[in-house]
C-alpha cells in the first residue's frame, strides 16, 4: 500500500466546507477528534464525521480518536455502524482511551481508573455485533441478552488504536487494524512496530501510522512559533522544547525531512492535524498538500 495522508477538521463552524476542500486538496482522509469538555472548543467526533460524510464522496473518514470509555458500548456500536453505513463505508475507527481531563469523565459517570478495561471490553463486543447475530456476553460493564444489531455495515469499518503506552500496543495487536500513536519520536514509532508484531498472534499484520500536530511555513521560524503556541494551550503546558520531538513544524523542506524519518520508522498514513492560529490553517494545509506532501509521494511510491 502507497503512503496515506490525512488531515484534520479544525473550523468546527464550517465542517462540510473544510471536508470539501481536504477532498479537493487531494488527502486520502479527512479526521476529527473529540472531548466531552477539553482545554478549548471541541466537536463531536462521530456528529462531525457525519456532516462531513454528507458533503463528500471519496475522502476516507477517520474519528482520530473516539474516546470509546466514555460511551455504552453497544450504542457506541450503533454510532459506529450507522456512520460507516451512510458513508458507504468510508468510515474508519479511531480508538483511545483518553483520561488527560479527568473532569469529562467525572461528568460522564466513568472511573477515569476504568478506561483501559472499558475501552478492552467494548472492542470485544463491538467485534461480536458487527459480526453476529443473537450476542450474549456477560462483561464486567456490559450484559448482552441475545441481542442483533441491524443494519450491519457491509464489513465492520478499520480500527485504528491510538495511544502511548504499553497498554495501547498490546491493545493494538488484539483489536487494531491500524496503529497510530501520537507524540512519538520516529525512533520510538519503530520500536512500537516491532512489538506489536511479536504480539500479534493469528491475525493480519497491523498497519502502521503517526498522528502529528504540524505547522509548515516559509518562514521556519514562525512555524516552530506557531506550533508552539498553539500546542502550549491546547495540552496545558510549555511546548517550546517538545515541538521539536512531536510535532512537525518548520519550512516546506524542513518539513519534508521530518516526515521521511518517520516514514522510513514504517508509517505509511499519517495523520496530520494543524498547530497553528485558526486564520493560517487554510494556508497550512494547502502548502502542505502543494509543497511537502507531492515530494514524499515521489519518493516513497
Amino acid at each position: 500500500m502507497g503512503l496515506r495522508f490525512g488531515i484534520g477538521l479544525r473550523r468546527l463552524d464550517d465542517v462540510a466546507r473544510s471536508a470539501q476542500e481536504a477532498e479537493d486538496l487531494g488527502y486520502e482522509f479527512v479526521c476529527t477528534g473529540e472531548h466531552v469538555f477539553f482545554y478549548g472548543p471541541i466537536n463531536n467526533g462521530l456528529i462531525t464525521l457525519a456532516a462531513a460524510a454528507g458533503a463528500t464522496s471519496k475522502i476516507q473518514l477517520l474519528s482520530a480518536i473516539t474516546l470509546v470509555p466514555l460511551y455504552p458500548a453497544a450504542l457506541l456500536t450503533k454510532l459506529v455502524t450507522s456512520l460507516s453505513v451512510v458513508s458507504n463505508g468510508r468510515f474508519h475507527l479511531g480508538v483511545g482511551v483518553g483520561g488527560e481531563f479527568a473532569k469529562e469523565f467525572d461528568a460522564c459517570g466513568v472511573p477515569v481508573k476504568e478506561r483501559g478495561a472499558r475501552t478492552n471490553e467494548a472492542l470485544e463486543i463491538m467485534e461480536r455485533l458487527m459480526r453476529e447475530d443473537d450476542v450474549h456476553f456477560d462483561g464486567r460493564f456490559t450484559s448482552l441478552d441475545g441481542v442483533t444489531l441491524a443494519p450491519k455495515p457491509p464489513t465492520p469499518p478499520p480500527v485504528w488504536v491510538s495511544g502511548r503506552s504499553d497498554a495501547a500496543m498490546r491493545r493494538a495487536a488484539r483489536y487494531g487494524t491500524g496503529w497510530l500513536p501520537y507524540m512519538y519520536t520516529p525512533e520510538r514509532l519503530a520500536g512500537s512496530v516491532e512489538t506489536i508484531n511479536a504480539l500479534t498472534e493469528d491475525r493480519e499484520p497491523v498497519e502502521p501510522g503517526l498522528f502529528i500536530f504540524f505547522a509548515v511555513h516559509e518562514d521556519g521560524d514562525r512555524a516552530r512559533e506557531m506550533a508552539i503556541e498553539r500546542l502550549s494551550i491546547q495540552y496545558n503546558q510549555d511546548f517550546t522544547n517538545l515541538v521539536g520531538r512531536y510535532a512537525l513544524a518548520g519550512n516546506p523542506d524542513e518539513c519534508i525531512a521530518r516526515l521521511q524519518e518517520y516514514i522510513a520508522a514504517g508509517a505509511r498514513t499519517v495523520i496530520l492535524n494543524s498547530a497553528c492560529p485558526g486564520s493560517y490553517i487554510p494556508e497550512n494545509e494547502r502548502l502542505l498538500a502543494e509543497t511537502v506532501l507531492p515530494a514524499l509521494r515521489r519518493a516513497n511510491p
